[in-house]
């Protein structure tokens, strides 16, 4: 039986876990946008701009790549008002300057862990091999955040050399997720173990500063 079959036989259970993680996901980047967006002292139109492509960047572009037009951000407003009502609760709170950092970077993390597997789910229920939908669940994963840098005038951490690994967590459940749907045990409970399993990748990779490796003799300054 071929990953074809599972990914159009898959039980409620794992369909919910898809819906609920895009949900999840969508929420903690857009209070990682809006975090940023009060760090970088925009107004409120510009925090839920940066908010709002935060949180549905990364499901655009996957759906754009798959095929599935138009993006399901622009036909299901759940996730567009998800992403408002995150960054507004985030801008009116006006969190102090010292949750600016290490809070930010959690929920860019949970959202890391939702994404990198609904992404891979979608890619697979869209036909793609499991190589494919891993990388498409990176993709997913990691494309609201670069979208979210650029529009704020840094560099994306993906990018960057000093900044803590961020594709690996990503690729990682990417994969695992894949592997899962493979062989027929992807559900909800794998799949919220696999993002989870992220979440802490990332978190502990912040904590202990865990970097990618550079070529020989390059200094990271």
């Amino acid at each position: 039986m071929n990953t074809l079959v599972y990914a159009t036989d898959w039980d409620s259970a794992a369909l919910w876990t898809r819906n609920a993680g895009d949900l999840i996901g969508t929420a903690a980047f857009a209070i990682s946008g809006a975090l940023l967006a009060i760090r970088r002292d925009f107004d409120i139109v510009g925090a839920l701009t940066l908010a709002a492509m935060t949180a549905c960047g990364g499901g655009v572009i996957r759906d754009l790549i798959i095929g599935k037009t138009p993006p399901t951000a622009f036909v299901d407003l759940r996730y567009l008002a998800v992403a408002v009502l995150s960054a507004l609760v985030v801008f009116v709170w006006s969190p102090p300057a010292r949750l600016l950092g290490r809070p930010l970077d959690l929920a860019d993390a949970l959202g890391l862990g939702a994404f990198c597997v609904t992404g891979t789910v979608t890619a697979a229920n869209h036909g793609l091999g499991p190589a494919s939908s891993a990388l498409l669940g990176v993709v997913t994963a990691v494309g609201g955040g670069v979208i979210r840098d650029v529009l704020a005038g840094r560099t994306p951490s993906i990018l960057r050399p000093d900044q803590e690994i961020y594709a690996i967590p990503a690729l990682f459940g990417a994969a695992i997720t894949a592997v899962l749907i493979g062989y027929g045990h992807f559900n909800a409970l794998t799949g919220g173990a696999v993002a989870a399993s992220v979440f802490v990748f990332r978190a502990l990779a912040l904590h202990f500063r865990w970097r990618a490796p550079q070529a020989r003799g390059r200094d990271r300054g």
